[in-house]
């Protein structure tokens, strides 16, 4: 279906945007588009033609769109012009390049000083909703009644956890509660752990390795992420407030 041939009004997206509760976010991002816009200017930071040139290519190679019949047809699809393609691209370098003037020094220290939250553990885990059905499988567990992945595999109120014998995967220290981080990493790989309670449920553990913290190109970039948007937040209540 041609969606291109049927008109809709600004004011149906807006009111569409506030049915669904999303106006807000969409309405500070335009807000933070003018506030890059304005601090890149300030900084004399720009993009060229060329970095959008390059930018398009690579999203062209990415989606496999060898013809430029084929890169218009998919702007088509997505209602788009090739003119709002560019000012897209155009506006996401500028983006990072504002981004990475600012605050790409202060990403090393930041990772440092929160280096033990960036800790890794691969990590089992069965969650039960009765303490005494947990205590009943850590000594199960612990008495070679049942293995643990057995035990995950049975009783676990996750389905999909269930059918992965309790993998979890790598999870990040400041992705667990405070108190069973604690416990998680002051233990030793395949040590049972447990029963411990949240709101989830009663947990049991175990850790299958510890991935000590690494600065990786997609921790750095992550990092400078949050810390660019904190920015934005608080210059953006700055100026509504001023």
């Amino acid at each position: 279906m041609d969606l291109s041939k049927l008109v809709v009004e600004p004011e149906e997206i807006v009111n569409f945007l506030k049915s669904e509760m999303n106006f807000k976010q969409v309405y500070q991002n335009v807000l933070f588009k003018r506030l890059i816009n304005y601090t890149a200017q300030e900084q004399g930071i720009i993009v060229t033609p060329e970095e959008i040139e390059a930018e398009a290519n690579r999203q062209r190679r990415e989606k496999h769109l060898e013809k430029a019949s084929d890169t218009l047809a998919w702007l088509a699809d997505q209602l788009v012009s090739p003119d709002d393609w560019e000012i897209g691209i155009r506006d996401r370098l500028l983006s990072k390049k504002l981004a990475e003037a600012m605050f790409a020094k202060n990403v090393s220290t930041f990772f440092i000083e929160n280096y033990l939250e960036f800790e890794q553990v691969s990590l089992y885990q069965i969650i039960v909703e009765s303490e005494k059905l947990a205590q009943e499988i850590y000594y199960q567990i612990e008495e070679d009644e049942i293995s643990f992945y057995e035990a995950a595999h049975i009783y676990d109120i996750d389905i999909q956890r269930r059918q992965k014998c309790g993998y979890e995967g790598n999870i990040y220290r400041f992705a667990l509660e405070p108190d069973i981080a604690a416990a998680v990493f002051s233990t030793s790989p395949e040590e049972l752990i447990g029963p411990l309670k949240s709101e989830q449920g009663y947990h049991i553990f175990i850790v299958d390795e510890f991935i000590p913290a690494k600065l990786t190109p997609e921790r750095y970039q992550e990092i400078l992420d949050n810390i660019f948007k904190n920015w934005l937040t608080k210059e953006l209540e700055y100026m509504v407030n001023y």
